[in-house]
């Protein structure tokens, strides 16, 4: 090999690099933020998706005191080239365009003056009972607030339908471009930024969107950092079991963990549901021994196969519908701040459906 006939000055200097490159993966905390998620601001809406009108304004008030908000669109440029950020801040984001948006959460986000952006599915706007009607949206949008792709319909991105890859492929797309186009039309503007709906998206989704030149929006918990995938950043639910504002505190100062090895397919097949995998990090700023993983709130032992690789394991066959495991380290810079990452799995059922 080439590398073999290297000079040892040479392959010295060659180390080095690897090292530095390596190393170069932590991004200073002042690179990273926490996207929120929410669907519902309301009492009478699905409790796991929902957020009470006192429980939002708590997040906020705290929000106000802490954090900075900024954008969406601002965040993600600023993130892409890897620019300074305001300490501790964030992006607030819904999914669904619903009515009690405009109604419970629009006054306290106004109110702070925070900017917010809302995904929402065009084909459903002004035509379900709890949506916004397109008027709502324009109205929204002349007071600041971004709209973007959540799919034309809020179907299930990985339901095949019986078609081939090939097939699926192109049919997604066509609707991707439906939708944004509409956007396009009613708003003036395209972002082409999509948030899945129900979060679920495989490797293949991936590529596509990275080949169409779009951003996507994920529902595994994290924060961002320019290094990301920025096919599937992610975001921290707010609601339902998340709404608790005193977990939601450490979320919102959380850092990216640095992940050096390739992204898994988070897609799985209904007979391979005891997935194994290894995550390699940067452990410039984390120590080893205080890598901690959850699946279902129990804890999940990483066992660490190189100096900087550990290897995680599910025995238990997953069930059908949205997993995720959560991997958290204390920064030893800044005592307080957590890393975070998160894997999300999906399955359909034995029969190939997949699940609301």
């Amino acid at each position: 090999m080439l590398i073999d006939r290297m000079p040892h000055f040479i392959l010295f200097v060659f180390s080095v690099l690897l090292s530095v490159t390596a190393s170069a993966k932590v991004a200073p905390h002042n690179l990273h933020a926490s996207i929120l998620q929410y669907h519902h601001v309301s009492r009478h809406t699905p409790a796991v998706t929902s957020v009470s009108p006192e429980q939002f304004s708590e997040h906020m008030q705290y929000i106000a005191e802490h954090h900075t908000v900024l954008p969406l669109p601002e965040l993600v440029k600023r993130l892409k080239k890897g620019e300074v950020l305001p300490e501790n801040a964030v992006a607030i984001t819904f999914d669904d365009g619903f009515q009690n948006i405009l109604e419970n959460a629009h006054p306290i986000l106004t109110r702070h003056g925070f900017n917010y952006t809302v995904f929402i599915n065009p084909a459903l706007i002004g035509k379900e009972p709890q949506q916004l009607t397109w008027d709502e949206v324009r109205q929204m949008q002349r007071e600041g607030v971004w709209f973007a792709n959540h799919t034309d319909d809020h179907a299930h991105l990985l339901d095949r339908k019986g078609m081939s890859e090939a097939q699926w492929l192109a049919a997604l797309k066509n609707a991707l471009e439906q939708a944004e186009e509409t956007l396009q039309q009613q708003l003036g503007y395209s972002l082409k930024y999509l948030a899945y709906p129900y979060g679920e998206y495989n490797s293949a989704i991936q590529a596509l969107l990275r080949e169409m030149g779009y951003i996507g929006f994920a529902q595994q918990s994290g924060a961002a950092a320019p290094y990301s995938d920025f096919t599937a950043l992610p975001r921290y639910p707010s609601a339902g079991i998340y709404a608790n504002l005193n977990t939601l505190k450490v979320k919102l100062s959380s850092l990216a963990m640095p992940v050096l090895s390739e992204p898994i397919n988070p897609e799985l097949h209904y007979h391979h549901r005891t997935p194994r995998w290894t995550t390699r990090i940067d452990l410039t700023d984390i120590r080893p021994a205080q890598l901690s993983c959850y699946f279902k709130g129990q804890p999940l032992a990483p066992e660490w196969v190189t100096a900087d690789s550990f290897e995680l394991h599910i025995t238990t066959p997953l069930k059908p519908g949205r997993s995720r495991v959560n991997c958290t380290a204390p920064s030893k810079r800044s005592p307080g701040r957590y890393y975070w990452h998160s894997q999300p799995f999906f399955v359909a059922t034995q029969d190939g459906k997949w699940l609301d």
